[in-house]
Protein backbone atom coordinates (compact mmCIF):
# COMPACT_ATOMS: atom_id res chain seq x y z
CA UNK A 1 0.00 0.00 0.00
CA UNK A 2 1.24 3.53 -0.81
CA UNK A 3 -0.39 6.03 1.52
CA UNK A 4 0.72 10.04 0.58
CA UNK A 5 0.92 12.57 3.14
CA UNK A 6 -1.89 14.72 1.40
CA UNK A 7 -3.95 14.20 -2.28
CA UNK A 8 -5.94 16.18 -3.61
CA UNK A 9 -7.11 13.18 -5.79
CA UNK A 10 -10.77 13.12 -3.92
CA UNK A 11 -11.63 16.32 -3.65
CA UNK A 12 -10.82 17.41 -7.20
CA UNK A 13 -12.42 14.54 -8.94
CA UNK A 14 -15.99 15.18 -6.90
CA UNK A 15 -16.10 18.77 -7.69
CA UNK A 16 -14.33 18.98 -11.06
CA UNK A 17 -17.65 19.51 -12.96
CA UNK A 18 -18.45 22.42 -10.82
CA UNK A 19 -15.24 24.05 -11.18
CA UNK A 20 -14.20 23.56 -14.50
CA UNK A 21 -18.12 25.16 -14.98
CA UNK A 22 -16.74 28.04 -13.18
CA UNK A 23 -13.76 28.83 -14.26
CA UNK A 24 -15.30 28.65 -18.03
CA UNK A 25 -17.76 31.55 -17.01
CA UNK A 26 -14.93 33.88 -15.83
CA UNK A 27 -12.78 32.33 -19.01
CA UNK A 28 -16.14 33.39 -20.99
CA UNK A 29 -16.47 36.91 -19.25
CA UNK A 30 -12.82 37.99 -20.04
CA UNK A 31 -12.83 39.56 -16.51
CA UNK A 32 -9.99 38.31 -14.43
CA UNK A 33 -9.03 40.81 -11.87
CA UNK A 34 -11.35 42.64 -9.22
CA UNK A 35 -14.52 41.25 -11.03
CA UNK A 36 -18.07 39.98 -9.69
CA UNK A 37 -16.54 37.02 -8.72
CA UNK A 38 -14.22 38.20 -6.38
CA UNK A 39 -16.65 40.15 -4.87
CA UNK A 40 -19.20 37.09 -4.14
CA UNK A 41 -16.38 34.91 -2.79
CA UNK A 42 -15.32 37.73 -0.50
CA UNK A 43 -19.12 37.92 0.85
CA UNK A 44 -19.04 34.31 0.76
CA UNK A 45 -16.28 33.79 2.78
CA UNK A 46 -17.36 36.58 5.37
CA UNK A 47 -20.63 35.29 5.87
CA UNK A 48 -19.20 31.31 6.31
CA UNK A 49 -16.97 32.51 8.93
CA UNK A 50 -19.44 35.55 10.41
CA UNK A 51 -17.16 38.54 9.86
CA UNK A 52 -18.36 41.70 8.49
CA UNK A 53 -15.67 42.01 5.28
CA UNK A 54 -12.95 39.92 3.41
CA UNK A 55 -10.32 41.40 1.26
CA UNK A 56 -9.18 38.55 -1.33
CA UNK A 57 -5.26 39.30 -2.12
CA UNK A 58 -2.69 36.92 -3.50
CA UNK A 59 -1.54 34.79 -0.88
CA UNK A 60 -0.68 34.39 2.99
CA UNK A 61 1.87 36.27 3.15
CA UNK A 62 0.86 39.33 1.38
CA UNK A 63 -2.60 39.03 4.06
CA UNK A 64 -0.02 39.50 6.62
CA UNK A 65 2.36 42.30 4.94
CA UNK A 66 -1.25 43.98 3.89
CA UNK A 67 -2.93 43.63 7.39
CA UNK A 68 0.23 45.14 9.20
CA UNK A 69 0.65 48.08 6.75
CA UNK A 70 -3.61 48.57 7.21
CA UNK A 71 -2.59 49.20 10.87
CA UNK A 72 0.36 51.62 10.02
CA UNK A 73 3.09 49.45 11.64
CA UNK A 74 6.46 50.04 10.40
CA UNK A 75 9.90 50.93 11.22
CA UNK A 76 9.99 51.00 15.38
CA UNK A 77 7.58 49.36 16.42
CA UNK A 78 7.48 46.14 17.70
CA UNK A 79 4.91 43.27 16.79
CA UNK A 80 4.75 39.69 19.17
CA UNK A 81 4.62 36.28 17.37
CA UNK A 82 5.09 33.13 18.30
CA UNK A 83 8.50 31.38 17.79
CA UNK A 84 6.77 27.81 16.63
CA UNK A 85 4.62 28.93 13.57
CA UNK A 86 5.97 29.07 9.53
CA UNK A 87 8.58 31.39 8.67
CA UNK A 88 5.68 33.68 6.70
CA UNK A 89 4.54 34.81 10.23
CA UNK A 90 8.13 36.85 11.23
CA UNK A 91 8.94 37.48 7.40
CA UNK A 92 5.72 39.90 6.76
CA UNK A 93 6.73 41.68 10.09
CA UNK A 94 10.25 42.16 9.20
CA UNK A 95 9.26 43.44 5.54
CA UNK A 96 6.86 46.32 6.89
CA UNK A 97 10.38 47.78 8.58
CA UNK A 98 8.97 46.18 12.20
CA UNK A 99 10.97 44.04 14.49
CA UNK A 100 9.72 40.72 15.53
CA UNK A 101 9.55 39.69 19.07
CA UNK A 102 9.48 36.15 19.59
CA UNK A 103 7.78 34.38 21.93
CA UNK A 104 8.20 30.49 22.99
CA UNK A 105 5.17 28.15 23.21
CA UNK A 106 3.13 25.82 25.89
CA UNK A 107 5.01 22.31 25.56
CA UNK A 108 1.16 21.08 25.86
CA UNK A 109 -0.20 22.43 22.96
CA UNK A 110 2.81 23.97 20.52
CA UNK A 111 0.42 27.06 20.52
CA UNK A 112 2.26 31.16 21.96
CA UNK A 113 2.46 31.07 25.35
CA UNK A 114 0.37 33.77 26.55
CA UNK A 115 2.39 34.07 30.45
CA UNK A 116 5.51 34.91 28.44
CA UNK A 117 3.42 36.98 25.35
CA UNK A 118 1.96 39.12 28.63
CA UNK A 119 5.92 39.85 29.81
CA UNK A 120 6.88 40.60 26.27
CA UNK A 121 4.74 43.46 25.71
CA UNK A 122 6.57 47.15 26.09
CA UNK A 123 5.97 50.64 25.23
CA UNK A 124 6.63 49.72 21.94
CA UNK A 125 4.48 46.85 21.22
CA UNK A 126 1.77 47.56 18.74
CA UNK A 127 0.22 44.53 17.62
CA UNK A 128 0.50 40.58 18.54
CA UNK A 129 0.28 37.93 15.87
CA UNK A 130 -0.98 34.64 17.42
CA UNK A 131 -0.90 31.22 14.87
CA UNK A 132 -3.57 28.99 15.11
CA UNK A 133 -0.90 26.20 14.19
CA UNK A 134 -2.16 22.77 12.92
CA UNK A 135 -5.44 23.82 12.97
CA UNK A 136 -5.78 24.11 17.01
CA UNK A 137 -6.74 27.35 18.70
CA UNK A 138 -4.54 29.69 20.85
CA UNK A 139 -5.85 30.76 23.98
CA UNK A 140 -7.88 34.13 22.46
CA UNK A 141 -9.29 34.85 25.45
CA UNK A 142 -6.39 35.64 27.55
CA UNK A 143 -4.73 38.04 24.30
CA UNK A 144 -7.95 40.00 24.60
CA UNK A 145 -7.97 40.44 27.81
CA UNK A 146 -4.10 41.47 28.09
CA UNK A 147 -4.90 44.17 25.62
CA UNK A 148 -8.18 45.35 26.57
CA UNK A 149 -7.47 48.95 27.01
CA UNK A 150 -4.14 49.27 25.45
CA UNK A 151 -3.05 50.34 21.89
CA UNK A 152 -2.12 47.05 20.84
CA UNK A 153 -3.70 45.08 17.56
CA UNK A 154 -4.81 41.44 17.20
CA UNK A 155 -3.96 39.92 14.05
CA UNK A 156 -4.94 36.50 13.88
CA UNK A 157 -3.13 33.50 11.30
CA UNK A 158 -5.47 31.59 10.36
CA UNK A 159 -3.74 29.76 7.39
CA UNK A 160 -4.00 26.62 9.45
CA UNK A 161 -7.68 26.84 11.05
CA UNK A 162 -10.37 27.18 8.31
CA UNK A 163 -13.54 27.28 10.40
CA UNK A 164 -11.81 26.07 13.60
CA UNK A 165 -13.52 27.85 16.73
CA UNK A 166 -13.05 29.09 19.79
CA UNK A 167 -16.00 29.19 22.30
CA UNK A 168 -18.66 28.42 19.17
CA UNK A 169 -16.77 31.66 17.29
CA UNK A 170 -15.09 31.34 14.09
CA UNK A 171 -10.87 31.93 14.37
CA UNK A 172 -10.11 34.88 11.67
CA UNK A 173 -12.93 36.67 13.53
CA UNK A 174 -11.64 37.88 16.81
CA UNK A 175 -8.53 40.15 15.49
CA UNK A 176 -8.59 43.56 14.36
CA UNK A 177 -7.66 42.11 11.36
CA UNK A 178 -7.20 38.33 10.35
CA UNK A 179 -5.11 36.83 8.22
CA UNK A 180 -5.21 33.25 5.78
CA UNK A 181 -4.19 31.63 2.89
CA UNK A 182 -5.67 29.50 0.49
CA UNK A 183 -2.29 27.68 -0.95
CA UNK A 184 -3.61 24.78 -2.23
CA UNK A 185 -2.37 22.25 0.32
CA UNK A 186 -5.10 24.56 2.91
CA UNK A 187 -8.01 23.16 4.16
CA UNK A 188 -9.45 25.61 1.78
CA UNK A 189 -7.10 25.59 -1.41
CA UNK A 190 -7.49 27.40 -4.27
CA UNK A 191 -5.65 26.02 -7.84
CA UNK A 192 -2.38 28.54 -6.91
CA UNK A 193 -2.02 30.59 -4.35
CA UNK A 194 -4.34 32.88 -2.33
CA UNK A 195 -5.01 34.75 0.55
CA UNK A 196 -7.39 36.99 2.43
CA UNK A 197 -7.70 39.32 5.42
CA UNK A 198 -10.92 39.06 7.89
CA UNK A 199 -12.50 41.98 9.56
CA UNK A 200 -15.58 43.62 11.37
CA UNK A 201 -13.93 47.19 10.79
CA UNK A 202 -15.38 48.81 7.17
CA UNK A 203 -12.56 51.56 7.36
CA UNK A 204 -9.45 48.97 7.75
CA UNK A 205 -11.47 46.40 4.76
CA UNK A 206 -11.25 49.31 2.65
CA UNK A 207 -7.87 50.49 3.89
CA UNK A 208 -6.29 46.99 2.85
CA UNK A 209 -8.39 46.73 -0.33
CA UNK A 210 -6.59 50.03 -1.19
CA UNK A 211 -3.22 48.12 -0.25
CA UNK A 212 -3.65 45.28 -2.41
CA UNK A 213 -4.22 47.48 -5.07
CA UNK A 214 -1.17 50.10 -5.81
CA UNK A 215 -2.87 52.14 -2.68
CA UNK A 216 -5.81 53.11 -5.38
CA UNK A 217 -9.62 53.37 -4.29
CA UNK A 218 -10.16 54.49 -7.46
CA UNK A 219 -8.42 53.90 -10.76
CA UNK A 220 -5.35 55.91 -10.93
CA UNK A 221 -5.72 57.54 -8.18
CA UNK A 222 -3.36 56.62 -5.24
CA UNK A 223 -3.87 57.79 -1.83
CA UNK A 224 -1.10 55.24 0.15
CA UNK A 225 1.51 53.13 -1.07
CA UNK A 226 0.30 49.47 -1.71
CA UNK A 227 1.08 46.32 -3.30
CA UNK A 228 0.02 44.59 -6.35
CA UNK A 229 -1.56 41.21 -4.34
CA UNK A 230 -5.12 40.43 -5.60
CA UNK A 231 -6.86 37.12 -5.43
CA UNK A 232 -7.83 37.19 -9.66
CA UNK A 233 -11.42 36.22 -10.55
CA UNK A 234 -10.18 32.42 -11.54
CA UNK A 235 -9.06 31.20 -8.08
CA UNK A 236 -11.80 33.28 -6.34
CA UNK A 237 -14.59 31.49 -8.53
CA UNK A 238 -12.81 28.11 -7.65
CA UNK A 239 -12.78 29.08 -3.92
CA UNK A 240 -16.39 29.36 -4.31
CA UNK A 241 -17.54 26.10 -5.44
CA UNK A 242 -14.89 24.87 -2.81
CA UNK A 243 -16.40 26.87 -0.02
CA UNK A 244 -20.11 25.10 -0.64
CA UNK A 245 -18.58 21.95 0.72
CA UNK A 246 -15.99 22.73 3.37
CA UNK A 247 -18.10 22.45 6.31
CA UNK A 248 -18.56 18.36 5.25
CA UNK A 249 -14.65 18.19 4.51
CA UNK A 250 -13.77 19.30 8.01
CA UNK A 251 -15.92 17.09 9.40
CA UNK A 252 -14.25 14.40 7.73
CA UNK A 253 -11.05 15.39 9.41
CA UNK A 254 -12.14 15.66 12.57
CA UNK A 255 -12.96 12.34 12.13
CA UNK A 256 -9.61 10.93 10.91
CA UNK A 257 -8.21 12.77 13.65
CA UNK A 258 -10.56 10.73 16.14
CA UNK A 259 -9.15 7.79 14.36
CA UNK A 260 -5.79 8.71 15.00
CA UNK A 261 -5.73 9.81 18.41
CA UNK A 262 -7.72 6.66 19.99
CA UNK A 263 -5.42 4.08 17.83
CA UNK A 264 -2.21 5.90 18.76
CA UNK A 265 -2.78 6.47 22.30
CA UNK A 266 -0.10 4.78 24.66
CA UNK A 267 1.91 3.69 21.50
CA UNK A 268 5.60 3.88 22.31
CA UNK A 269 6.82 7.42 23.60
CA UNK A 270 4.12 9.48 21.02
CA UNK A 271 2.71 12.47 22.68
CA UNK A 272 -0.44 14.45 21.24
CA UNK A 273 -1.25 18.01 21.44
CA UNK A 274 -3.92 19.28 23.79
CA UNK A 275 -7.10 20.39 22.75
CA UNK A 276 -8.96 22.87 25.00
CA UNK A 277 -12.75 21.93 25.61
CA UNK A 278 -13.53 25.27 24.33
CA UNK A 279 -11.73 24.46 20.99
CA UNK A 280 -13.13 22.99 17.82
CA UNK A 281 -9.97 22.42 15.65
CA UNK A 282 -9.71 22.14 11.97
CA UNK A 283 -7.57 19.80 11.93
CA UNK A 284 -4.94 21.08 8.97
CA UNK A 285 -2.63 18.60 10.22
CA UNK A 286 -1.86 15.70 12.44
CA UNK A 287 1.17 15.78 14.27
CA UNK A 288 2.96 13.46 17.02
CA UNK A 289 5.70 14.19 19.25
CA UNK A 290 7.91 11.08 19.44
CA UNK A 291 11.91 11.12 20.70
CA UNK A 292 12.23 8.73 17.63
CA UNK A 293 10.97 11.08 14.94
CA UNK A 294 13.80 10.54 12.35
CA UNK A 295 13.78 6.75 12.85
CA UNK A 296 10.27 6.63 12.71
CA UNK A 297 10.03 8.83 9.36
CA UNK A 298 12.84 6.25 7.71
CA UNK A 299 11.12 3.09 8.48
CA UNK A 300 7.19 5.01 7.76
CA UNK A 301 8.95 5.85 4.22
CA UNK A 302 10.39 2.68 3.34
CA UNK A 303 6.89 1.43 3.71
CA UNK A 304 5.46 3.74 1.16
CA UNK A 305 4.08 6.26 3.87
CA UNK A 306 4.79 9.65 3.18
CA UNK A 307 5.46 12.10 6.57
CA UNK A 308 6.42 15.56 6.57
CA UNK A 309 8.19 17.75 9.22
CA UNK A 310 6.03 21.31 10.26
CA UNK A 311 9.09 22.47 10.64
CA UNK A 312 12.20 21.15 10.95
CA UNK A 313 14.48 24.50 11.73
CA UNK A 314 12.90 27.02 13.87
CA UNK A 315 12.24 30.59 12.58
CA UNK A 316 14.54 31.96 14.83
CA UNK A 317 17.60 30.02 13.53
CA UNK A 318 17.28 31.06 9.62
CA UNK A 319 20.16 31.97 8.68
CA UNK A 320 17.87 35.02 7.01
CA UNK A 321 16.95 36.65 9.85
CA UNK A 322 20.06 36.07 12.02
CA UNK A 323 20.95 39.76 12.35
CA UNK A 324 17.77 39.39 14.86
CA UNK A 325 20.30 38.38 17.33
CA UNK A 326 17.95 34.87 18.68
CA UNK A 327 20.24 31.79 19.27
CA UNK A 328 19.88 27.40 19.98
CA UNK A 329 18.15 27.12 23.13
CA UNK A 330 16.47 31.00 23.17
CA UNK A 331 13.07 28.87 22.52
CA UNK A 332 13.60 25.45 24.06
CA UNK A 333 10.19 24.41 23.84
CA UNK A 334 9.67 25.27 19.90
CA UNK A 335 13.17 23.40 18.90
CA UNK A 336 12.37 20.64 21.17
CA UNK A 337 9.38 20.77 19.06
CA UNK A 338 11.10 21.00 15.56
CA UNK A 339 13.00 17.85 16.72
CA UNK A 340 10.34 15.83 17.84
CA UNK A 341 7.05 16.82 15.56
CA UNK A 342 6.12 14.64 12.60
CA UNK A 343 3.19 14.82 10.68
CA UNK A 344 1.20 11.89 9.45
CA UNK A 345 -1.36 12.04 6.25
CA UNK A 346 -4.39 13.71 7.04
CA UNK A 347 -6.75 14.33 3.64
CA UNK A 348 -10.15 14.02 2.42
CA UNK A 349 -10.53 11.04 0.64
CA UNK A 350 -8.23 9.11 2.95
CA UNK A 351 -9.35 5.68 3.48
CA UNK A 352 -9.97 4.32 6.43
CA UNK A 353 -7.79 1.35 5.17
CA UNK A 354 -4.93 3.73 4.85
CA UNK A 355 -4.84 5.90 7.97
CA UNK A 356 -5.36 2.02 9.79
CA UNK A 357 -2.01 0.66 7.58
CA UNK A 358 0.23 4.17 8.95
CA UNK A 359 -1.08 3.18 12.34
CA UNK A 360 0.01 -0.37 12.12
CA UNK A 361 3.01 0.30 10.62
CA UNK A 362 4.06 3.01 13.34
CA UNK A 363 3.02 0.36 16.17
CA UNK A 364 5.51 -2.14 14.22
CA UNK A 365 8.29 0.39 14.63
CA UNK A 366 7.96 0.92 17.77
CA UNK A 367 7.40 -2.75 18.34
CA UNK A 368 10.50 -3.97 16.21
CA UNK A 369 12.86 -1.63 18.27
CA UNK A 370 11.63 -2.68 21.78
CA UNK A 371 10.30 0.80 22.29
CA UNK A 372 6.16 0.37 22.69
CA UNK A 373 6.91 1.08 26.64
CA UNK A 374 9.21 3.80 25.88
Amino acid sequence: MIVPFLSLDSIHASIKQEVLSAIEEVYSANSFILGEELNTFEKQYAKATEVNYCVGVGNGLDALKIALLALDINEGDEVIITANTFFATLQAVVLVGAKPVLVDVNQKDGLINCELLEKSITAKTKAIIPVHMYGNVVDLSSILKMIEGKEIYLIEDNAQAHLATYNKQFTGSFGHLNATSFYPGKNLGALGDGGAITTNNQLLADKCKAIRNYGSSEKYYHDVLGLNSRLDNLQAAVLSVKLKYLSGWTEERKRLAALYSKELLGVGDIRLFEIEECVEPAYHLFTILTEHRDELATFLKEKNIQTIIHYPVPIHLQKSVAYLGYKKGDFPISEKIANTILSLPLFVGLSNEELKYVVAQTKLFFSVNNLLNA
